[in-house]
């Protein structure tokens, strides 16, 4: 491999790794933007549909914390059972 293919080579793969570069700022950008926007509509919210917003968060962490709580019950059930 000669000097000038190696460069050419090198100026291809900068020319492909910017190119996918950008689509993921692109993309990024985007999702940004998008969550700027949600974080606009949820602060122009009335109070009542904040307080539902708010109860529905905290049943996702609830039953996030139930689902936790039932596969360490599960391991330690395992546990115990290869203890015998």
């Amino acid at each position: 491999m000669g000097i000038v293919s190696f460069f050419k080579n090198a100026f291809s793969d900068m020319g492909k790794s910017a190119k996918a570069q950008h689509e993921v700022d692109k993309a990024q950008f985007e999702a940004t933007k998008a969550e700027s926007k949600a974080q606009w509509e949820e602060a122009k919210m009335t109070p009542a549909g904040r307080q539902a917003k708010m109860q529905d968060e905290r049943n996702a962490q609830i039953k996030e914390a139930k689902e936790r709580t039932a596969a360490a019950k599960e391991r330690i059930d395992l546990a115990k059972t290869r203890q015998k």
